[in-house]
């Protein structure tokens, strides 16, 4: 059933995004996830699923804070950078201090940083909620994910 579940999953398309945060001696940490999701606009809540496999799980489960960064189509090769494994992801990469000390990734289409609020349980991944305490946006082509591959919009009409 995983398999065919997966599949289905799969024809959702989705946004990507790359998630930032700095682990306890401070280093940062990103990764590459397309389960970022808006929650709630009074308190201003978005959420993301993270496997609890993942080498950064340590990481970003005990964060204080986070941003998600939304990449456009033109970041393709960014968000193939920050989803190896074993590799230095931030090589090349410019990079500030937002809230918290998160790592904020300059150029991407729109970014939350966030304040770690609540952790649950979901299965083989833990759900991630952040408390948005300041975003950025700036006028872009989204880049997408579908059925296993990076995809892009195409005009309706």
């Amino acid at each position: 059933m995983s398999r065919k579940l997966r599949h289905a999953f799969g024809h959702f398309a989705t946004g990507v995004t790359v998630i930032t945060c700095r682990d306890a001696a401070g280093v940062p940490v990103g990764m590459t996830a397309n389960s970022f999701s808006s929650l709630s606009l009074d308190p201003p809540l978005v959420l993301w699923s993270l496997a609890k496999t993942s080498s950064n799980y340590a990481a970003f489960v005990a964060a204080p804070n986070f941003c998600v960064h939304v990449l456009g189509e033109e970041q393709q090769a960014l968000a193939g950078q920050f989803a190896v494994k074993d590799a230095d992801r931030f090589a090349g990469v410019s990079v500030s201090n937002g809230q918290g000390e998160v790592p904020i990734i300059s150029g991407s289409h729109a970014h939350f940083e966030c304040a770690t609020h609540a952790l649950y349980d979901g299965g083989d991944h833990t759900i991630i909620v952040g408390r948005v305490l300041e975003t950025h946006t700036a006028e872009a082509v989204p880049l997408l994910f579908h059925c296993g591959k990076f995809a892009k919009v195409a005009a309706l009409g």
